[in-house]
């Protein structure tokens, strides 16, 4: 780290042994600061804008912001699915207009979740059994398995962590898919988050069930959850691809 001292030059001994002193200052300041995300506070207060301008390789939180960004599931052969972020909530009828392209959608908003990289919960559904069924293996994902984010310069890398099932028939169930700590509405987040959703439609019709909204979807969703474990460069980026593309 560079440090910069205002003022005139200073030749003298004293002037050294000065900024010496700073310098040393901040080194056991840094040292004794805790590393990774052990508040949400430490995250927004004091490295947001860092991160949102160049985050280092490590677990960095971006700010959050929406922005479309691509999905990359070795361990189910998704690469480089495009997710497109959107205005809304889960499996609205803007969402599921993008899921009918065989593509995913990211939800952002009041309803909505935050966006790649961002502390709280980045949400992406997809279809299974319809429009291409790109999320068709997704249940499959046991805790352990990786997901990549690739979103402009960055790649953002969550390890799934537990599965959820959510209710389209229960208001409760939706509030916990969508709230920013996922199964915990109204608790602040100190982590980023990853829904990785789609339907259980093979299931529910196995046990009888039928119910489906007026989009379509049946009664019942299989999230995956995930936590943002890592940032790295997007290797596509110095491939030929554009950074400000995702």
């Amino acid at each position: 780290m560079q440090f910069t001292f205002s003022g005139g030059r200073d030749t003298s001994w004293g002037g050294a042994r000065v900024a010496i002193g700073l310098a040393a200052t901040a080194a056991i300041a840094l040292a004794s600061a805790p590393v990774g995300p052990a508040s949400a506070q430490s995250v927004t207060s004091h490295a947001t804008t860092a991160v949102a301008a160049a985050p280092r390789p490590g677990v960095e939180y971006s700010d959050g912001t929406p922005r479309n960004a691509r999905l990359t599931i070795p361990k189910v052969r998704i690469h480089r699915l495009p997710v497109i972020a959107y205005r809304g909530k889960t499996d609205d009828a803007p969402g599921t207009r993008i899921q009918n392209r065989g593509i995913a959608a990211s939800p952002y908003g009041p309803h909505g979740g935050t966006g790649p990289g961002g502390v709280g919960n980045y949400q992406v559904t997809a279809h299974r059994t319809s429009h291409g069924g790109v999320f068709r293996h997704t249940p499959s994902l046991k805790n352990g398995a990786l997901l990549y984010i690739d979103a402009g310069q960055w790649r953002y890398v969550y390890k799934v962590i537990k599965t959820r099932w959510v209710s389209f028939r229960s208001a409760k169930s939706l509030r916990e898919q969508r709230a920013p700590v996922p199964g915990k509405p109204g608790k602040k987040p100190t982590r980023g988050y990853l829904t990785l959703s789609t339907c259980a439609t093979p299931e529910d019709r196995a046990a009888g069930n039928f119910w489906t909204d007026r989009f379509g979807n049946p009664e019942h969703r299989i999230d995956k959850i995930g936590v943002l474990v890592k940032v790295v460069e997007n290797p596509h980026v110095h491939r030929g691809h554009r950074a400000g593309l995702y």
